[in-house]
């Protein structure tokens, strides 16, 4: 917790931790709306897939630029515009007046929420080496935090029953909180990288962390979309317990990023991404056994395990010796969402060629496949 406290009583960190939560705050809102979204302008289930593609095609697509922006403008300016993109196509969405409209806005939302996430990650990265303190966990943490304040807000639709005014409400507290702090970080730009000739073996580990990164993003988006029906198909739990699974999964891993810098901080972040992963296969272990209380205990293991590793992932990757910070954290953040979009997409396939079961068994095994792979990246 010395990380959260951290954050609660310094600017300097509480700045770029609020800009963590507002991405979700924003996110979390358009989420809520999204099958109101789809009855107002009356398109099917397939056509909502193709918009929510264009969403993370927009993602996709500002991977490769945002690493040149962030180095051309100052990573602290790059998080600043980010939070002012966000908060404009935000609302773009829920004022498209037809299907092609919202496709047009979904992407440019998402080139917004994949410019602000590198940027963010980046600026975190840069302030940990300058003033050698630990806070990108708990970073995530404050990510998490933003959306359970979706969450909350989610009963503001009872009162309002107005989607583009809960998204300006949102937007106002997203900008107002960020207009207070951005000058804690604004000036902040990464040192420039000394010059050297390309080496492969310096992209080698980081090709090695985006693998992991695939993996452990991949099964957090298929725990996201399938714990419920593994609950209800598999363990035959009571309808009041399908969501137990995913709750459980979301408190451990709020809880393990506020913990995760102090624990990192001893043993180095290499080692927490193993112990997190042996974690998750104890956890998926428990998943396995189907009883509904121990799949239900099991998904909060799996949630812990996952819990730093990610925002371990994003430390190591901006701190790989030859590469450029916002390259390591923008490739990191990449081979992540295309785990997180695909995990869910073949485990479906999976369930439908086989069963649920080996599914599971299948992220177990990509589980087990990343611990190992903590051994080699250790040596690198």
């Amino acid at each position: 917790m010395k990380s959260l406290r951290l954050i609660l009583s310094n600017p300097r960190y509480f700045a770029p931790a609020w800009a963590f939560a507002s991405l979700n705050i924003l996110f979390g809102t358009w989420a809520i709306y999204i099958p109101q979204v789809k009855g107002d302008l009356g398109i099917d289930k397939a056509s909502l897939g193709l918009a929510l593609f264009f969403l993370s095609l927009g993602n996709f697509t500002i991977f490769p630029l945002a690493s040149k922006i962030i180095n051309t403008i100052g990573v602290g300016k790059a998080t600043w515009y980010g939070v002012l993109l966000i908060s404009a196509t935000a609302l773009l969405p829920f004022l498209a007046p037809n299907y092609y409209v919202l496709l047009g806005g979904l992407f440019l939302y998402g080139a917004a929420n994949g410019f602000l996430d590198i940027s963010m990650n980046t600026l975190v990265t840069e302030i940990e080496k300058e003033d050698r303190q630990n806070f990108m966990s708990a970073s995530h943490g404050f990510f998490s935090l933003g959306g359970v304040f979706a969450g909350l807000g989610s009963f503001m639709i009872l009162f309002l029953d107005n989607p583009v005014l809960h998204m300006m409400l949102a937007i106002i507290l997203v900008l107002g909180v960020n207009a207070f702090f951005y000058k804690n970080y604004i000036h902040i730009v990464s040192p420039p990288l000394e010059k050297e000739p390309f080496k492969l073996k310096n992209f080698r580990p980081l090709l090695l962390i985006g693998i992991v990164s695939f993996i452990i993003m991949g099964s957090e988006g298929a725990i996201v979309d399938w714990s419920g029906i593994f609950l209800q198909e598999i363990s035959n739990a009571p309808v009041a317990l399908i969501g137990s699974g995913f709750l459980a999964f979301s408190v451990t891993m709020t809880l393990g990023r506020f913990l995760g810098d102090s624990i990192s901080a001893k043993i180095g972040s290499v080692k927490i991404v193993g112990l997190g992963a042996l974690v998750a296969i104890m956890g998926y272990f428990m998943v396995l056994t189907t009883n509904t209380y121990l799949a239900i205990i099991g998904f909060a293991f799996v949630g812990l395990g996952f819990s730093a590793i990610v925002p371990e992932l994003f430390r190591i990757g901006g701190n790989i010796k030859g590469v450029k910070t916002s390259q390591g954290v923008a490739f990191i953040a990449g081979t992540g969402i295309s785990g997180f979009l695909l995990g869910p997409v073949i485990l479906g396939y999976l369930a439908e060629a086989s069963s649920l079961k080996l599914s599971f068994i299948t992220l177990l095994a990509c589980c087990i496949a990343a611990f190992l792979a903590t051994f080699f990246l250790r040596k690198k």
